[in-house]
């Protein structure tokens, strides 16, 4: 797509002044050039140990959720079929309606306070450990001079999967050096690994 000419006029009057305003500072006018680094936040969410131990246990209520669900389905079936032994319009079959629809009424509560209960559970696990993550990436980046610190996806693409395409396509990030790349460190700390005394991503630019 041709970019519009206004667009482009914009573009060079903007670096047209950036040129000449760098002209008119001094040295000791120019505060020194920031350190940025990248990390990927995704990967430390699916391999630090401190965070998967709590999403399997919450993946296992899940699943004793959906078990549960079946189970009380099944009942809700039992005694669906049970009341094709009343005549319609009897008092036991009437009987039989009410406990029913009770039986739904409290398996479609129940269901929905422990889902919710689990979801709460969810977004706490990932609020506390983004806030852990969150203090490491701010005590390595104050340690380094790092300035700012922009999330990426390392993913690979693979033609096996059209979704990591298009998503691959789409990163804003299209290149990076290892260098400037906190992703490793982040995980080390959140895992209490170790980690160097001395400064990390010293090359950071």
């Amino acid at each position: 797509m041709r970019t519009p000419l206004f667009i482009t006029s914009m573009v060079f009057g903007v670096l047209s002044l950036g040129t000449s305003a760098m002209h008119h500072c001094t040295a000791q006018d120019s505060p020194p050039p920031g350190k940025f680094a990248i990390i990927d936040v995704a990967y430390i969410f699916k391999n630090a140990e401190c965070i998967k131990a709590e999403v399997a246990a919450i993946e296992q209520q899940m699943a004793e959720l959906q078990n549960f669900g079946k189970a009380k389905q099944q009942e809700l079936l039992n005694e669906a079929k049970a009341i094709k032994a009343f005549k319609p319009g009897s008092l036991e079959y009437a009987r039989q309606e009410e406990k029913l629809a009770e039986l739904e009424s409290q398996l479609k509560l129940e269901v929905f306070r422990r889902r919710k209960s689990l979801a709460d559970a969810e977004a706490g696990l990932y609020f506390d450990g983004y806030q852990k993550m969150h203090r490491i990436i701010s005590q390595v980046a104050q340690y380094n001079n790092i300035d700012l610190v922009l999330r990426y996806d390392s993913e690979a693409m693979d033609l096996e999967k059209p979704d990591t395409v298009l998503r691959s396509v789409m990163k804003n990030v299209v290149y990076r050096a290892d260098t400037i790349d906190l992703t490793q460190i982040v995980l080390a700390a959140l895992d209490k690994t170790e980690i160097a005394a001395a400064p990390v991503a010293s090359t950071l630019r």
